[in-house]
This record gives structure tokens, sequence and C-alpha cells, in this order.
């Protein structure tokens, strides 16, 4: 790890000032502060033993003086691990709360915008259409980060419940395809899928894992600058199902590698091409995948493209979250 990164990781002032907590109750300064005592107590406690072999008695009262100083200490800690966590449970229950009652007037703008597209059509001018179409799809954004938001809350919250059912990847892909496909021409984008062998049904929440391709296959195909493909390939390997996306976009630059998968991380040549974006689809996908029981990972090269990968148990363990 470079010297740089090692003293932004140590610098508990820049910590606490990011968590607004005082010293005495940022964690990372107390167990610096607890660390120095516990040397100099050992090296005091020696020293002092030396001295009054014959006293043992006051030894044994400094030992206990220090020892009451590491229990306020450690008191002091576990105070600010406590915020800390209030804090995160505050949040998740705000995001939670408003995010549900968002969802109630979206909703009603969406079921309005398509009475008044589909009965009015032939009333309204191809400019007023065109208007309302905007409207429509801005609604749909707002929709898509309420649910992710929503997903986010109940993954924090350990809520993230997966109901398995016998579920075709390869019929799942091709219905997602069909979703995207203007999306793909209009960025001309070619959207392929191999199935290597014969993939077996698998054990797995159908809405859960339909988030997952649509989160790969949005990002791959979003990523991708003038033209170029998006390939899902799956395969078989022991008693798990593998399903790679695979495209030759922008790639992830290496030293962004290792926070793909953050909560609102997107990378910063990503940010040059597409602008629009949460950052929570690969966090979400990734949490998906191992309520599920499987496991998530990717490989990527700067300017060449990358490929997404998650593996599911064909019979799952019994996961609960």
């Amino acid at each position: 790890m470079p010297l740089k990164e090692v003293l932004q990781k140590i610098n508990f002032v820049k910590q606490c000032r990011r968590y607004q907590l005082s010293l005495w109750q940022c964690p990372s300064f107390l167990f610096l502060l607890m660390g120095l005592i516990t040397i100099l107590t050992m090296l005091g406690s020696y020293l002092i033993a030396l001295r009054y072999t014959e006293q043992p008695e006051i030894v044994a009262l400094i030992v206990i003086l220090v020892a009451a100083i590491l229990t306020i200490i450690n008191y002091f800690i576990v105070q600010g691990f406590e915020r800390l966590a209030q804090a995160n449970q505050l949040k998740s229950e705000f995001v939670s709360i408003v995010s549900h009652q968002l969802r109630t007037p979206l909703t009603s703008i969406k079921w309005t915008l398509n009475l008044m597209m589909d009965e009015k059509a032939g009333q309204l001018t191809e400019e007023q259409l065109a208007k309302l179409k905007t409207i429509k799809e801005s609604n749909q954004q707002m929709g898509d980060l309420i649910n992710d938001l929503l997903n986010v809350s109940r993954i924090e919250q350990g809520r993230l419940v997966v109901r398995p059912e016998k579920l075709s990847l390869e019929a799942l892909v091709r219905d997602i395809f069909k979703d995207y496909g203007s999306l793909a021409k209009s960025s001309n984008v070619k959207l392929s899928l191999v199935s290597h062998e014969d993939i077996p049904l698998i054990s797995a929440d159908r809405q859960a894992i339909k988030i997952v391709l649509q989160n790969l296959i949005d990002n791959a195909i979003r990523y991708i600058r003038k033209e170029g493909r998006v390939k899902i390939v799956l395969k078989k390997k022991n008693r798990s199902v593998i399903c790679q996306a695979q495209d030759d976009g922008v790639g992830i630059p290496q030293k962004d590698q290792n926070k793909i998968f953050q909560k609102f991380f997107r990378s910063r040549n990503i940010m040059k091409y597409q602008t629009e974006g949460t950052g929570l689809g690969l966090f979400i996908s990734q949490a998906i995948i191992k309520a599920s029981g499987g496991k998530m990972g990717f490989q990527s090269r700067e300017g060449q493209g990358s490929v997404f990968w998650f593996e599911l148990p064909i019979k799952p363990k019994n996961n609960k979250q």
C-alpha cells in the first residue's frame, strides 16, 4: 500500500471531522490513544517494578489506576461507535420512509401520463406528445432511483429477502434484451446471448435476479462509446451456473477497481461519458447475489471493456437476510 494511503488512513483528525465527532468521541483517535497508553503502561510498570521490588502495593496501585483509565477510554470508544450506529440507523429509516412516501405521487403521475398519451394521442400535436414522453421518462428515472434507495435501505437494515423459484436464466436474459432493444439500437450496440450448453434451471428470486441483469446490461450499453457489443454468456460449472456480461466499453481504471461495489461510487472515467447514474446498481446487485447464495466479481481494463459475472448455485443454500 502506498505511503500516502497509509497516512490518510491514520489521519484521525480528518476521519473525526468526516463523521462530525469530537476527538473524545472518535474511535480512530481513541484507539490510537489507548494503544499509546498501553505501551507506556507496560514500560512504566516494568520500570516501577524494578525500582519498588520490595513495595508491590505501589506497583499494584499504579496498574489499577492505569486499568481504570483504559476502561474510561473504552467507554468513550463504545459511545463513539453507538453514535455512528444510531446515525446510520436514522439515515436508513429516513430514506425508507421518504422513498415510500414518494412512490405514491410518482405512481399517480405515471398512470395519468399513460392515460393522457393513450386516450388523447390523436388530439395532441407531435410536440405535445414529445413533451409528455420526456416527462414520463423523467418520472421513470425518479421511480428507479426510489426503488434503488429502498433496496439499499433493506440491505443496510438486513431486511433484504429473496424468494427462490425455478428460473431459467436464458429465458430471463432474452426477455430483458427485448426491453433494452431500443436503447441498444439507438446506442449502436449489438446484444447477443451465448449458452455454452444446456443450462439447467436454478432456484432464485426472479425479480431480484432481473434487477441484477438489468443493472449489468444497462451499464454495459451506456458505457460503450460510439458503437460496440454486449454479450451475455451462460455456462454451467459443477453445481453452479455462471452468467457473464461482456462489453467493449470504456473499462474501469485499476485504481478504482477496489471501490466498484461501494455505494454511490462511480469511476472517474465513466463520469466523462455518462453523467447520469447513482452508483447504487452494483452495490445492490452484489447484495442480491450474496443473499441468493452466490458470488459476484469482474475483470476490466481501461479502454478495453469489462466482464462482470455472477455465479449462482443450481440448488442454493437456505439464505435469510
